[in-house]
């Protein structure tokens, strides 16, 4: 028999066939191209040839389209389960994102399910069902296909706590050990979903990111003996390889692919060889089974996104993300005046996120807030020292590298998977980077209305809740620190200053500067 292993992870709510920066846009990528390429895939399905299709999580967030179904029309929520279905998906993961609308949300997402969602690491002290099956095991001609799922442990560091009330993340290692054994008792070939990514080189098996544990693939395959096939995500990596002898895949984001692994097994149910691929969706249509579904509520969605909100006066485009992380930004200002606005703080820091961030354009619509500010964060205010904030711009200086005299992005935030939204950009601080200096030690002024920062001094700062609980490797921020949290999306809250400021001056800050 030959079994096809077909996953998609980190779709993150590109479900037709756009970015959204315009209404005539037409992306290479989207889950209704994927629906293709699975149609095509489990065309032949029969005793000698099993498909099996695994959603490994971070589904339900991530686009316009999501917030517009969470926020405006929860009724189309049960749309991702509805597609999962038609895409014959058998097993569901969690991914860290699925939880950011909250329990009740993510609910009503998988009401439609035809499918288990897998939690092996995930404790409910309310023993809800969603959360209650630890794997399944699929048979076909007396053959018997265990997957066991598993979500980053990292999840409640980010979270917002009222979002995941009573669930606990248990280190995924720990439970593979767990449930391993006992699957390679009930089944001939076990399989991990795991809704995480490799920490370590799969060649060279060097670290390519903190041991911090959000990522535990590497030490899952060297740590637990069974496993005959490992699926990953949430990294945003297109994998094929194999670890320790195990195939491995992760089909990267938006649905721009679709991992595979082929194993061949033995008449004695053993795994004989097998094969790991990420295949491309760009060339394939998107299949109208997906787009009948996903037309009614994305043409609603369009409509919203052109939505008019208010004017800039001047430029708030990002032409050079570097130079903006460089040198400041009216963009950057005005998302930290929008913070520092909505809290009352006079300290804010915010990040670019990634190099897709466009900036506004001169008339503001939705569709140019949602497509610049793509996450659904939401804002804390934090009480620190100022040791704690000359210990989080250290951590932004270490952003930058010279080499030959250029500045250069540190690979660390590159490598394995692009993380620029790391690094942040203050106002209500005058502070200046050496780049000459050793980590560590670049901060060279750090002042305070005017008068230079002390490490005992008590500031009060905003930012959004992942980077105030810590995320990013920011230890000195944490949740006990947090004295008050805004309940209102990122995005409203730009949305209600332009309806207070219909027009906004785009200002270069001179607050930040570097030297090198």
């Amino acid at each position: 028999m030959k079994i096809k292993l077909i996953s998609t992870s980190d779709v993150h709510g590109y479900l037709a066939p756009t970015d959204y920066s315009s209404r005539d846009n037409v992306a290479p990528f989207s889950l209704s191209r994927v629906a293709t390429v699975i149609q095509d895939l489990t065309r032949e399905d029969s005793n000698e040839v099993w498909p099996i299709v695994i959603d490994n999580g971070d589904y339900v967030q991530g686009s316009p389209l999501t917030y517009f179904i969470a926020r405006h029309h929860q009724e189309a929520a049960p749309l991702y389960s509805r597609l999962a279905n038609c895409n014959h998906v058998q097993a569901g993961i969690f991914g860290n994102h699925e939880f950011n609308y909250g329990l009740d949300y993510l609910d009503l997402c998988e009401s439609s399910r035809q499918y288990p969602m897998l939690a092996a690491n995930i404790r409910d002290d309310h023993h809800r069902t969603l959360f209650s099956k630890p794997y399944t095991i699929l048979e076909r001609a007396g053959v018997k296909v265990a997957i066991l799922g598993l979500t980053t442990q990292f999840v409640a560091h980010w979270e917002q706590p009222h979002h995941i009330a009573g669930l606990h993340f248990d280190d995924v290692v720990a439970t593979a050990k767990r449930w391993v054994p006992k699957l390679r008792q009930l089944a001939d070939v076990v399989v991990v979903a795991y809704h995480g990514g490799l920490e370590r080189d799969p060649l060279t098996d060097h670290p390519t990111e903190r041991m911090n544990g959000e990522n535990r693939g590497s030490a899952l395959l060297a740590e637990v003996p069974g496993i005959d096939a490992l699926i990953t995500g949430h990294q945003h990596r297109q994998l094929a390889v194999k670890v320790h002898g195990v195939p491995v895949t992760q089909p990267g984001m938006k649905g721009v692919a679709v991992g595979m692994i082929t194993l061949d097994l033995t008449s004695e149910h053993q795994v004989a060889t097998s094969h790991p691929e990420v295949i491309p969706v760009a060339a394939a249509a998107p299949s109208p089974q997906a787009m009948a579904l996903i037309d009614p509520i994305n043409n609603k969605m369009e409509d919203w996104l052109d939505t008019p909100l208010g004017q800039i006066n001047g430029d708030m485009l990002v032409h050079n993300h570097l130079d903006a992380r460089l040198h400041n930004h009216p963009y950057i200002d005005f998302i930290n005046r929008v913070e520092m606005a909505a809290t009352g703080t006079d300290i804010a820091a915010t990040a670019l996120f990634n190099d897709d961030v466009p900036g506004l354009k001169q008339h503001v619509t939705m569709r140019e807030v949602m497509n610049s500010y793509v996450y659904p964060n939401k804002l804390a205010v934090e009480a620190i020292t100022g040791a704690d904030l000359r210990a989080a711009l250290e951590r932004c200086a270490s952003y930058f590298i010279l080499e030959a005299g250029q500045v250069r992005v540190n690979p660390e935030f590159m490598h394995p998977k692009l993380r620029h939204y790391v690094y942040d950009v203050y106002s209500g601080i005058d502070y200046t980077f050496d780049l000459t200096r050793p980590f560590g030690q670049r901060v060279v002024q750090l002042d305070y209305h005017g008068a230079p920062v002390t490490p005992d001094q008590r500031l009060t700062v905003t930012l959004n809740h992942y980077r105030a609980g810590g995320g990013g490797n920011y230890p000195m921020y944490r949740g006990d620190k947090i004295i008050r949290r805004l309940p209102t999306d990122m995005t409203v809250l730009i949305a209600d200053y332009f309806a207070q400021h219909p027009v906004v001056t785009a200002k270069q800050p001179t607050n930040f500067q570097v030297r090198y």
